[in-house]
């Protein structure tokens, strides 16, 4: 197994942990959950670079890199509706966007059809990624004492600014996931329409 494809599989793994640490009561356990999510991330970055720099993409590769990005950032999400940290409804939104594009895709690879990941697509992908880490840092930075606190604790408007960060980060990431799903699902209606 080549690194890219360790590195893949390591992101489950970092998935696992960050949901274990998240629901645990443990000290400072909002803040591993943080660093294991932002681990995960990394390691995303890194087997896509290394793959494509080193000429080392595999079938196995293609298959389960976008499969562990989508399992990681929708157990994020999950687990936060579960903690009370954000709507159950726009979570629906990220979920069900990820499930039909992922249906999609084997549909078109069931035709010998390759669907190209698109430009909105990365811009979804890292506005969740921004409102994942805006809120995991909104639930931790108290744990780092004075330091986290005058940097992210600075009050605008009678609350903390990360506090409005993270809001239009949750909201940029819902309509971004809801935008890009709808388009990718209507240029590409042609593999669905047939069958119906």
């Amino acid at each position: 197994m080549n690194l890219p494809n360790k590195l893949t599989i390591s992101r489950f793994i970092f998935t696992i942990a960050f949901l274990a640490v998240m629901f645990s009561q443990g000290p400072y356990h909002q803040t591993i959950a943080l660093a294991l999510f932002i681990a995960g991330g990394i390691s995303d970055f890194l087997d896509g670079y290394i793959a494509r720099r080193h000429k080392l993409i595999t079938n196995f590769g293609i298959l389960m890199d976008p499969l562990a990005d989508k399992i990681m950032v929708c157990s994020a999400f999950i687990a936060f509706v579960g903690l009370n940290l954000m709507p159950a409804w726009m979570v629906v939104i990220v979920v069900a966007r990820e499930l039909a594009i992922t249906g999609l895709r084997l549909l078109a690879v069931s035709k010998q059809v390759v669907l190209a990941a698109e430009g909105y697509g990365k811009h979804k992908t890292i506005s969740q990624i921004v409102a994942i880490i805006s809120i995991l840092i909104g639930v931790s930075y108290q744990q780092w004492g004075e330091i986290g606190k005058a940097i992210f604790g600075a009050k605008l408007f009678g609350a903390p600014w990360l506090h409005w960060l993270t809001e239009m980060a949750i909201w940029a990431a819902v309509a971004l996931t809801f935008i890009s799903g709808w388009l990718y699902l209507w240029r590409n209606r042609a593999l669905y329409l047939d069958d119906m």
